[in-house]
This record gives structure tokens, C-alpha cells and sequence, in this order.
């Protein structure tokens, strides 16, 4: 059974509101890329409202920013419902709906399995990686760090500064 978990969040800027015609199309995948993560290997916890979705939450206070919130089994796991499932479709066509950032969109880290991270958690670790790079602390796909059950139980994370608004 494994011990940790890895912790992934992901925002996105919209070019318009989600009822904006310009957005239909990703709208009408919502359903199915949730239903598709929810089935993948792997895939353990979302974070959603009572509709199956999170598209209406605004941790950040700006109606453009979509956030989303997962945990899965492991980091290949994770990169295969991104990269290799109906997802990929989603992902390659982001520019159509989502205007670039101009610093990280999405963190990941190790949690304990059975934690649920709160939003604010997530916020956290992805301002440390936009602030410092990719630490174990909060890390991408491109830098990645293995699971470190020592340093999860270390980690207090009352001792980050609150985040600021994207």
C-alpha cells in the first residue's frame, strides 16, 4: 500500500466567461474530462461541488480563473490521463479558451495518502513554486522529486506567507 500520494493543482485564466459562446465547446467536454479522470488508473480524489465540477470556485476573487484540485496514485499515473487520454485533446487546444500565464499554472507535491488538500493549501504550494522554482515542497513535471515520506511529515505549512492574487 503506498504511503503518499501526489497532490496536483492546476489554474487557468479563461478569455471569457464560461457562458460566453467562445467557450461552448470547452464547456460541453467538462462532463466527460471529469468523468475520464474520475475512471483513470490512478486517479484517487478532485476536488468538486455538487454538480461533479469545481468550474465555479474563485479561491483567487477573479471570475476568470478556474481552479482545479487532484490527488492520484503516483506522478505516471497523473501524466497519463494528461498526456495520453481524451485530456490531451483538451490540453492542446487551452490556447483557444485560456490566456498564457506568465509564471507556473500548476503544482504538484506528496501527500499523505487520505489527505484531501483545502484550497488553501493548494494556493500555497503553487505561489512557492511560481516564488522559488521547483522544491520538494511544490515541483512540476518537468522537475520532479520522489516521494519523501520524512520530508511530508515535516512539512508545516503555516510557515508560508498567504498568497497573492494571480
Amino acid at each position: 500500500m503506498k504511503t503518499l500520494h501526489l497532490a496536483e493543482v492546476n489554474v487557468a485564466r479563461m478569455r471569457a466567461p464560461l457562458d460566453d459562446p467562445s467557450m461552448r465547446e470547452f464547456v460541453a467536454r467538462l462532463g466527460e474530462i471529469n468523468a475520464l479522470a474520475d475512471g483513470s488508473p490512478g486517479f484517487v480524489w478532485r476536488l468538486q461541488n455538487e454538480a461533479g465540477n469545481a468550474t465555479y470556485l474563485r479561491p483567487y476573487g477573479d471570475d476568470r480563473i478556474l481552479f482545479n484540485l487532484s490527488v492520484w496514485e503516483s506522478i505516471e499515473q497523473l501524466k497519463d490521463y494528461t498526456y495520453k487520454s481524451a485530456h490531451r485533446e483538451v490540453l492542446q487546444r487551452r490556447a483557444d479558451w485560456f490566456e498564457k500565464f506568465g509564471a507556473p499554472a500548476m503544482a504538484l507535491w506528496w501527500v499523505p495518502a487520505g489527505h484531501r488538500p483545502a484550497v488553501d493549501e493548494a494556493k500555497k504550494r503553487l505561489n512557492h513554486l511560481q516564488t522559488h522554482g521547483p522544491t520538494p515542497f511544490a515541483f512540476s513535471f518537468r522537475e520532479t522529486f520522489p516521494p519523501d515520506e520524512e520530508y511530508v511529515a515535516s512539512i508545516d505549512g503555516s510557515q508560508f506567507a498567504p498568497c497573492p492574487a494571480i
